[in-house]
Parts: C-alpha cells; structure tokens; sequence
C-alpha cells in the first residue's frame, strides 16, 4: 500500500501546475467585458458575490476552527455540556445575514431598473437601429435605416449605442454577445428589445445561449466594433452586394435549415417592412391583439392573405382585393345608416373580415 503522505507530496506540484496551465486559457467574457452594460453587470455580479462572502467564509472558518478546537483529543478545550442560549452569539448571527439581505435588495432594485435591457441608453451619438431574425439556424440582422441586411455578422460604430429590436421566425430563441452584455429571447410573433454598446474596437462572439435544436451549436455570430470611417466603409461594400432580401428570399432562407454553420451572407437591398411582416405573420387570428397601429400609415395592398401593409391576414378571402378595400372603406366613410343595414354580419363574414369579429374592439 502506498503512503498517503508521500503520494500527496508527489501529486501536489503536478496538480498546481496543471490548475495553473487552465487558467492561463481563460478569459471569460462576462469577466472581461466590452462595453458599458458589460461593466456595470460584471462589477454587479463581483459586488453581491463580495457580500455574500462575507457570511460564508467566516463560517467556513469558524467551521474548521471549532472542529479543531474541540476535538476529542483536546482535553483544555472547555466542556459545557448543559450550554444551550447566548444572546451575544445570536445578535451577531441574525443582523450580519439581515443587513446583508437589506444591501443586495438595494442594489438589485436598483439595478434591475438601471441595466433594464428595454431602457435606451444615453449619448450624444445617434444610435444604430439592428432588427434580428432568430431562425434555423441562423442570426439574420436588417439594418432598417441603411436598407441592407446580413447573415451571421454586424458590424457597428464603437461608443455608438445600439438599439437591437428581436423576434423569432422559428422556435424560442436566445440573444446574447456575452462581452458587450445583457442576454433576452427571441420569440415568433412577439418584439424583445436590448440596448447595448461597445467602448473598444474588436470582434466579438454573438451566440444564441439557449438550445433551439439541432443545428443550435452552429448558431453563433461575429460581431465587429469598428470606427466611423470602417463602419461607412463596411455599409459601402454590402450595399454594393447584388442580393436582395424580399419576402421570398427571406422564406428560402429560412426553409434553409442549416445543421453547420451557415456563411456570413450580405444583402445590398431590403423589402420595407419585413421586420413587421415576420412578427404578423405568427400572429394569426389574434394579429390585432396587442398591436399599435398607424391607421394613417396603413394601405392595401391586394395581395392574398394581407390586409393591411406589413400585417399578414391568412383568413382573407381571395375576392378581396384592393379595389373592394377602397369601396369598403368609402361606404363606412359615407356613414349612411341604409349602408350598415345593408352589410350584415353574414356579409362580413363573407368577405374575409379575419380578425374583426373578437369581442373587445
């Protein structure tokens, strides 16, 4: 049987030099962060970790103390058989833990409300707008201002703050580029919004943080912080790409369910409103629900299963085309009470009214 005693004197160098080599490779990203959320998070994270040690390693401490102390074979140790209360001890054990807890719950209400992923942040820069499409599996970005979008990239200006509008044309999603900070989801028929921005220059991995599927470990994306003059420069030469992202590409390339990962791809044009149509197009029945719409703004189109511009209306009936949408709204308009006897509700029916009939509107 080998000896304890030599075989620890023996592992021990070993075993520190192999700790050492593993954290010579680590470089965490929440740990070393990029940008302003990223800071304020990780020095979040260090400070309510600072506090909650403050209870656990002097328990620990005393732990082993006290288990030194008055060990069986420690005859000097004081034996108090009958000791069962001290008001001392249980003042120190209740107020240190309660004034802790009172500390972390201020500083994570305020927190909570100061790193809100939905609050923009504050510059003298405009910030750039980035609407992301989670599909399988892939990252698709549309850059709605510059009328260009890309595949598994973006590239923006440093100290820029940038206003990210999310959803998903697939199943539940994650969002995260772990050195510039806060992660959210990505959901069909639903817009999540993050705020962010990047004090240094450099590339830096996105990712989705959840599991999505089977291509789910291919599904991570570049993104670069640049300086103006790069970020002009890079808006130049994808708006000089000859792909345009319509309807139809966007359906074909999502219908691409990619197992590896998929190339960088750039799109030098971008049809108005995709964004939009993405999330109505989920929406179904409910597509009214919950939405803001600009009557002013909307139009119809006459194309089969749309009612109005950007919002997708699968129950609409072939007939209804753009000349009957016009006719329909100058007879409401004429507001004559012979028109309204006229239209009755079966009529309405008739005429693919999708989404009109739910009890509330």
């Amino acid at each position: 049987m080998i000896p304890l005693k030599p075989l620890g004197r023996f592992l021990r160098p070993g075993l520190l030099f192999a700790l050492s080599v593993f954290l010579t490779g680590c470089n965490s990203a929440i740990l070393n962060p990029k940008g302003q959320i990223g800071h304020d998070e990780k020095t979040l994270l260090i400070t309510a970790t600072v506090l909650m040690l403050l209870v656990v390693v002097p328990v620990i401490v005393m732990t082993l103390a006290f288990a030194w102390k008055y060990r069986a074979s420690n005859t000097k140790a004081r034996y108090e058989p009958k000791w069962s209360h001290s008001t001392a001890i249980e003042v120190v054990v209740w107020s240190i833990p309660c004034m802790i807890v009172l500390v972390l719950a201020v500083l994570t209400w305020r927190s909570s409300h100061a790193l809100d992923p939905y609050r923009p942040l504050v510059s003298d820069k405009k910030p750039v707008v980035i609407e992301a499409i989670s599909l399988d599996w892939k990252w698709l970005f549309i850059y709605p201002e510059e009328k260009i979008a890309t595949v598994n990239e973006i590239t923006f200006p440093v100290d820029t703050p940038l206003n990210f509008k999310i959803t998903s044309d697939s199943v539940m999603n994650a969002f995260f580029i772990p050195h510039l900070g806060s992660m959210i989801y990505s959901m069909t028929a639903m817009e999540t919004k993050l705020h962010l921005i990047a004090n240094e220059t450099g590339e830096f991995p996105g990712m989705s943080s959840h599991y999505s599927g089977a291509g789910f470990s291919k599904m991570h994306f570049s993104a670069h912080s640049v300086t103006d003059a790069q970020y002009q420069a890079w808006l130049t030469k994808v708006r000089a790409e000859s792909g345009s992202l319509d309807k139809a590409a966007f359906n074909a390339l999502g219908a691409e369910k990619n197992h590896d990962w998929h190339p960088v791809t750039y799109y030098g044009t971008v049809e108005a409103g995709l964004f939009d149509w993405v999330i109505a197009k989920h929406m179904g029945d409910n597509q009214h629900y919950g939405m803001k719409h600009d009557h002013k703004a909307m139009k119809h189109d006459g194309a089969e299963g749309e009612s109005h511009e950007g919002h997708a209306m699968p129950g609409m009936a072939d007939g209804h085309d753009a000349a009957g949408a016009a006719d329909a709204h100058a007879g409401h308009a004429a507001g004559a009470a012979d028109a309204h006897a006229e239209h009755t509700a079966d009529e309405h029916a008739a005429a693919g009214h999708t989404g009109h009939g739910g009890s509330g509107e």
